[in-house]
């Protein structure tokens, strides 16, 4: 049986984003600002939150397995969001639980993540490669002879051998049709999840200003330095952020605590989600300062990297 297949895949919960939306001027319904930071000069017209945070078959192999585990955490967080607003997030542990699992959600469910996954499978397929014509280069010279009845002499034609075997292996089959990383993305999950349950949560609001959310918007962060410092091994942050409405950003850390930050902070925070953005930031339609300080960030951020 062909495996089940979704297509369009929310990466930033749609349940997440419609805290960031208000209604529409007309019969479009709930619509959010987005600012493109690959393209900080363009001028984007206000979005639905189905057309925005999604990729194209981000899990290719069985979605509909990856889904299931998703929405086991997004149907919880409408309840969450509820207590977070009435200011009693620590009322109910079930809460906290929906909450720090959608953090866990939004940090391995990203662009990063992929990102992650693909370079670590051509780092190791390029390690192999070497490492069987070094070590093993008579059994190959045996095997291309038994395929192709090709005598291979040299470093080249072995390579070429090597790197064929490893296209050929099953896992390179599975990492090709999506099977491998739908199984490493789950294994990822319930490997973060239970890391996290150790941490405590903090939810936060801005003595002034506003959050956005950005594409990759769960963050591991250190806040030992200015600008923050992101996206480092979870055992080397500080805490993982996530925004979860303009007036509050939960925060992985010591103490189970909800409190106030400086609008400076408010600024480092925004800054970190525009820049592991991916493509998009997001934001209230009506937060015209926050988007023109989306921009400017962005701006920033582009030329710097290009100065480099």
């Amino acid at each position: 049986m062909k495996a089940a297949q979704i297509r369009r895949q929310h990466l930033v919960s749609q349940v997440l984003l419609k805290q960031f939306t208000m209604a529409g001027l007309d019969a479009s319904g709930r619509q959010l600002r987005p600012v493109d930071v690959r393209n900080p000069e363009r001028r984007n017209k206000l979005a639905s939150t189905r057309t925005c945070g999604w990729a194209d078959t981000f899990v290719a192999f069985d979605s509909a397995s990856a889904e299931k585990l998703w929405d086991s955490v997004e149907t919880r967080t409408p309840a969450a969001f509820e207590a977070v607003r009435a200011g009693t997030p620590f009322a109910n542990p079930l809460h906290v639980e929906a909450l720090r699992d959608l953090v866990v959600l939004h940090y391995v469910r990203s662009h990063r993540y992929h990102s992650v996954y693909t370079n670590a499978f051509e780092a190791v397929s390029t390690k192999l490669r070497g490492q069987l014509v070094r070590q093993f280069p008579e059994e190959l010279r045996r095997e291309a002879l038994r395929q192709t009845r090709l005598h291979l002499d040299g470093s080249g034609p072995l390579t070429a051998f090597a790197e064929r075997l490893i296209e050929q292996s099953e896992v390179t089959q599975e990492f090709e049709n999506g099977k491998l990383f739908r199984t490493s993305i789950e294994n990822m999950f319930n490997k973060v999840r239970a890391e996290a349950a150790k941490w405590r949560l903090e939810v936060l609001t801005p003595e002034s200003g506003q959050f956005l959310i950005g594409d990759n918007p769960a963050v591991s962060v250190r806040t030992d330095r200015k600008p923050f410092s992101y996206n480092m091994a979870v055992g080397d942050a500080h805490s993982i952020v996530l925004p979860i409405s303009p007036r509050h950003l939960l925060a992985l850390g010591r103490d189970n605590l909800v409190g106030t930050i400086p609008r400076a902070a408010v600024n480092d925070l925004n800054t970190v989600q525009i820049r592991a953005a991916d493509q998009y930031v997001y934001m209230h339609p009506q937060s015209t300062r926050l988007e023109a300080f989306a921009r400017d960030t962005a701006t920033r951020w582009r030329t710097d990297r290009t100065d480099r």
